[in-house]
């Protein structure tokens, strides 16, 4: 390393730290030295040994090491790891490699240039707790060694010699890289009233980051980094605070979803097979785990958008939730309850404007119930996004919490995150692309409450909690963008629930992954993933109000008589069954939106040709509507007609919104699923649908636009345009542009130029009688002020815009194009940002450079050389900051609501240490061995089409039958070096531009 201090030259160092984190220390405190040898040399490899002696197999041992340039560790023989980077110390958990009697360590460090040395501490805890400690000083031996690529075994028997010391730890330029790391103060937390916080311990370095938590019987948090370090169990005192620490070291790692039951700890995580279900089992009653079994094997979502969180149910069975890239599993029992789902749109999805998902059939995310040996896989309920985490409340009900998509935001399919109740059977309606459902589809289910915008992780509802009786009561969701825990307060509805919601604790960085209830009544915490500072904290009451435990209710008597019922018609779903049809039929009729879903799928699960004519020849609109909805969703083709036939029975004039909308959805579905109707069918739709058209309504308008346009209804491009033009906010003139891309008859010259002007304007301006919405729904821009940003679109946003444009323009006959020719040849797509200006090479930073300036972030600050760096190091090529931006990477505008400053730095200088699934390149390797990295942007049968220079936008096509292998990409989109020509005050603007959100009245810009 390159320094300017006054050292020797030719030195290198390198750092072995292992650091035992529990027990008492025993003897006097030892300070670990810097040592090399005599002399060094650049391009120099040197071997180091020290022999130890241990009474007992240590029962802890921990070991971080680091090197300038690189070193590897060997304890007995076993090579222990590798490090690169001096001020990064990488840790290994090394107890199962120590043993009674003597030890040895060796070391093999190289140095490429600069200064040297070597600095070891070792801590051992033993049985009975007591704790050796090993440091580097003279006691240590060194020789030079024989070639750069010697091996462990090679180490030779002569010329060791006593190693030089040459400063102790905390010496310059390296200082003390032992400093522990800290958490977000709990200070700094935001509480609800009555509560407090405390941050009981921050992640040292070798303990990952946090991402998942269980409790086990004896009241000890299990907790599983997301990366590759073990899992730790955590042991607190009475009065809360950490008491002990041990790793789990077993062949499991990266765990997103724990739950210890039957004597075992169930693990959603990485094994020797991959990413699967896990369970993990003491054998032997020495509190130790040693057995390792595969459950489950699940295919795809490798990570944050795969199998997620476990549950024991009051059942006694096991219950998982699988985000949107994980298969449905295809071993389900025959029982499984939901089987029967599709897209069902009447008009073709368009994928997702990056590419995210393309190809994705439903039923999206799920949750998936088992026995506890992971036999008889039930499919439960689907179409989620991506649910994190789930739970029970004391009446039996499932809840999760949803992920929204963020790029979504300013299109009309947006769907915030929010908490739902998952029953059998269920389906939320989330779809890839535009394809994702609106709440009122009668094959849908609601959301409990929607919260806005964020990215949900842990959830746990209150029960054991010593809170007052309400939040015992309550369902906690926690948000890892916007750094906050909301809590739902249910109100029972029927077979359902109402909700209110309301925030317990906020905090910035506060990036919350998951929480648990102790046996002391008090919330546990943690933060972390994606490689951030973690923290693990404990929430508490301090009010007043009684925390006596709140009496287990069972409910108002007929909310609990509905919610009864309901499970007597969920026990007819997944199989033909006697009495099922003659049960649930009365309750189609139901006022009871749950009600009245629970019987039509215990009706769909019986033979049709047992109800298909009860359903025809039903009379009331309320039943027969749904009964006309199953039979669309299970019957054949040969249906149709008389499904659609019997719709004449209930004009829409007779009825109320909520049954127009189910009758429409009817149509819908037939069409989706068995194609267009006869030409007599169809006829006789557009007449009635048409004197309909258009209606007083915006989901009725969504429809009927939508089936008419399917139909080809004669002059409806007009209408469509009509609606368009007298919209109230952008989300709907959107669906409409959206509805008449790929209708190719019908139009006017004049009806194509008014759309194709449309897609010419910038939102909020007018031309030629056409005008561009910019407004949001109310709730949109709420959801915004929530988290205290300005309303935005999302990444996908003008990838959407664009395919818009290109499949409309795919319809036009050439005479058309050459009429349209002016508004055909502007270009919608706007710059993701200016060219970069040529720039004068600074310098190759590195974290160790600036990392000590992070707190001169805090003031003074130069607002308007921040923001000249966003755009001179091509930030927003790649990245969304508020409005403005690319999108191939995430958005960085609210990114300090989850990341210190110094993960920023990291994220800045190290764009591949931690890359998100969401942004991560696949390497296809051809059958002619060459390798293409990029990101999948259009999948068709027999081709790909790669994203392969986000900077440029250059893309390559692949055949598929070309495509010997894949793998995910190691390298992050986002090059290194882009900040290499900015001086270190440019770089601590840069930061704190993004830390304020681009708000020039931040603190960090005010004066000391």
């Amino acid at each position: 390393m390159r320094t300017p201090f006054p050292q020797p030259r030719h030195f290198t160092i390198l750092l072995l730290l292992a650091v035992a984190l529990l027990a008492p220390s025993v003897g006097r405190a030892q300070t670990p030295e810097w040592i090399w040898g005599p002399s060094a040399a650049d391009g120099e490899t040197r071997l180091f040994t020290k022999s130890f002696t241990l009474p007992a197999q240590a029962e802890r041992a921990v070991v971080v090491f680091a090197c300038d340039n690189s070193a590897e560790l060997f304890l007995n023989g076993q090579r222990v790891g590798r490090n690169t980077d001096w001020s990064k110390p990488a840790t290994s958990s090394v107890a199962s490699r120590t043993k009674a009697g003597e030890n040895l360590l060796q070391v093999i460090g190289h140095n490429s240039e600069g200064i040297a040395g070597l600095l070891v501490q070792l801590e051992i805890t033993l049985p009975g707790g007591a704790r050796q400690k090993i440091v580097t000083d003279a006691s240590w031996r060194t020789a030079p060694a024989s070639s750069a690529d010697i091996k462990v075994a090679q180490f030779p028997a002569e010329g060791w010699t006593a190693a030089t010391r040459i400063g102790a730890l905390g010496a310059q330029p390296w200082g003390d890289i032992l400093k522990p790391a800290v958490a977000t103060a709990a200070e700094s937390i935001r509480m609800l009233d009555g509560f407090r916080v405390e941050l009981l311990r921050s992640s040292q370095p070798g303990e990952g980051s946090w991402v998942s938590m269980t409790l086990d019987p004896k009241g000890r948090l299990i907790v599983s980094p997301q990366g590759e370090e073990p899992m730790l169990r955590i042991t607190l005192d009475a009065a809360g605070q950490v008491a002990n620490i041990e790793t789990i070291d077993l062949p499991v790692r990266g765990a997103m979803g724990l739950l210890y039951a039957f004597d075992s700890l169930y693990v959603n995580g990485r094994g020797k097979e991959g990413y699967h279900l896990y369970r993990l089992r003491d054998t032997n009653g020495d509190d130790k785990y040693d057995s390792v079994e595969l459950l489950r094997r699940w295919k795809g979502g490798d990570g944050e958008h795969g199998a997620h969180g476990i549950v024991l149910g009051p059942d006694q069975k096991i219950y998982t939730i699988c985000g949107n890239f994980v298969d449905v599993p295809g071993d389900l029992a025959s029982n499984s309850p939901h089987r029967n789902y599709a897209d069902d749109l009447v008009l073709p999805r368009m994928e997702d404007g990056n590419g995210f998902g393309a190809g994705r059939k439903p039923p999206g995310g799920f949750v998936a119930r088992m026995n506890p040996d992971g036999s008889a896989c039930e499919l439960l309920a689907s179409g989620q996004r991506n649910t994190y985490d789930i739970g029970f409340n004391t009446q039996g009900e499932l809840f999760g919490f949803d992920s929204d998509m963020e790029w979504d935001w300013g299109m009309p399919w947006y769907r915030p995150i929010r908490a739902y109740q998952l029953v059998s059977g269920g389906d939320q309606g989330f779809r890839e692309g535009s394809a994702k459902w609106p709440e009122y589809y009668a094959d849908s289910l609601p959301a409990t409450v929607n919260i806005g915008i964020g990215s949900p992780t842990g959830v746990r509802f209150g029960t054991g909690a010593k809170f007052p009786a309400r939040y015992q009561q309550a369902f906690y969701m926690m948000d890892w963008s916007y750094g906050r825990i909301s809590v739902v307060h249910l109100k029972e509805a029927g077979a359902g629930y109402e909700a209110s919601a309301e925030t317990l604790l906020r905090g910035k960085p506060l990036n919350v992954t998951d929480l648990e209830i102790g046996r002391d009544g008090a919330m546990y915490f943690t933060t972390g993933g994606r490689g951030t500072q973690s923290g693990l904290y404990r929430v508490t009451y301090t009010g007043t109000e009684s925390t006596a435990p709140a009496i287990p209710g069972a409910g108002e008597a007929s909310a609990r008589s509905a919610r009864e019922l309901r499970r007597q018609l969920e026990s007819y779903h997944g199989g033909v069954k006697p009495g099922a049809v003659e049960a649930a039929w009365p309750h189609l009729r139901s006022h009871d939106r749950w009600l009245r879903y629970a019987a039509r799928i215990a009706i769909e699960s019986q033979p049709v040709d047992s109800w298909k004519e009860k359903a025809l020849s039903e009379q009331d609109p309320v039943g027969g509507l749904q009964a006309l909805l199953a039979l669309s969703r299970v019957g054949g083709r040969e249906l149709q007609e008389p499904v659609l036939k019997t719709l004449a029975r209930w004009p829409l004039t007779t009825l109320d919104e909520e049954q127009k909308l189910v009758k429409l959805r009817v149509i819908e579905v037939s069409l989706a699923r068995h194609g267009l109707p006869s030409a007599e069918l169809r006829q006789m739709a557009l007449e009635k649908l048409g004197r309909q058209f258009p209606a007083a309504s915006w989901p009725l308008n969504r429809e009927l636009s939508q089936i008419l346009i399917a139909l080809d209804a004669p002059g409806i491009a007009s209408k469509v345009l009509d609606l368009r033009d007298a919209a109230g906010t952008q989300e709907e003139q959107i669906h409409y542009m959206m509805a008449l891309r790929n209708l190719k008859q019908g139009w006017s010259l004049g009806d194509r130029k008014r759309y194709f002007t449309w897609l010419n304007l910038k939102p909020g301006t007018e031309s030629e009688g056409t005008h561009r919405v910019a407004a949001h729904p109310a709730a949109f821009d709420q959801w915004f002020r929530d988290v205290d940003l300005p309303p935005a679109n999302g990444a996908s946003f003008d990838g959407f815009m664009r395919t818009l444009r290109k499949e409309a323009v795919a319809t036009l006959s050439e005479t058309e194009r050459t009429s349209l020719a002016d508004l055909l040849s502007p270009s919608t797509a706007k710059p993701a940002a200016s060219p970069a200006v040529a720039r004068a090479f600074v310098r190759e930073w590195k974290v160790e450079d600036v990392a000590g300036s992070l707190p001169d972030v805090g003031h003074g600050r130069n607002f308007a050389r921040g923001k000249q760096a966003l755009a001179a190091g091509q930030c927003l090529v790649c990245h969304k900051f508020g409005n403005e931006g690319g999108a191939v990477g995430p958005d960085i505008t609210a990114v300090s609501s989850r990341f210190t400053r110094a993960d920023l730095l990291s994220s800045i200088l190290e764009p591949s240490k931690v890359i998100s699934e969401q942004y991560e390149n696949t390497t296809y390797v051809t059958r002619d061995g060459d390798e293409i990295s990029g990101r999948v942007l259009e999948e068709s049968a027999d081709r790909l089409v790669l994203l392969t220079s986000p900077l440029t936008g250059g893309k390559t096509e692949l055949k598929k039958s070309n495509i010997a292998s894949k793998r995910k990409a190691k390298l992050s989109p986002m090059p290194e070096g882009l900040v290499n020509t900015f001086s270190k005050e440019e770089l601590l603007d840069l930061i704190a531009y993004i830390e304020s959100m681009g708000n020039a009245n931040h603190a960090d810009f005010k004066k000391p």
